[in-house]
């Protein structure tokens, strides 16, 4: 996806990369209550002028066991926001997910202090 976005082309995607967000985050880790988007699980998120997301993501561990439900959950939940035509997901361990990752909602969610 090295698409060059116009202005315009940004302001027309900006509610269907909002929606997509919004997708992501009714994805839950099933070992940790938080969904992938506010644990920092998604490190990019691309939407061409076709309507075609390029997700970079990762797990919270190299070895997890819940991958292949995770990468089906998000590719399923992005395939059933109106408007969107495809979900390509690459899963990267560069950098390596740590806690400083989580959003400031997660870190309440999971007893950590937010000004971590």
């Amino acid at each position: 996806m090295s698409e060059v976005l116009t202005p315009e082309d940004v302001r027309e995607l900006a509610p269907l990369y909002d929606a997509v967000i919004l997708a992501l985050k009714q994805v839950y880790d099933p070992e940790i209550p938080v969904n992938v988007y506010d644990l920092g699980l998604i490190y990019e998120l691309n939407i061409n002028k076709a309507r075609e997301v390029s997700i970079k993501m990762t797990f919270t561990a190299p070895n997890c066991p819940m991958a292949d439900y995770l990468l089906a959950e998000v590719r399923e939940s992005v395939m059933l926001t109106p408007g969107i035509k495809s979900c390509a997901i690459e899963v990267v361990f560069e950098p390596l997910w740590d806690r400083s990752m989580l959003s400031d909602e997660a870190r309440i969610a999971l007893g950590f202090d937010p000004e971590m």
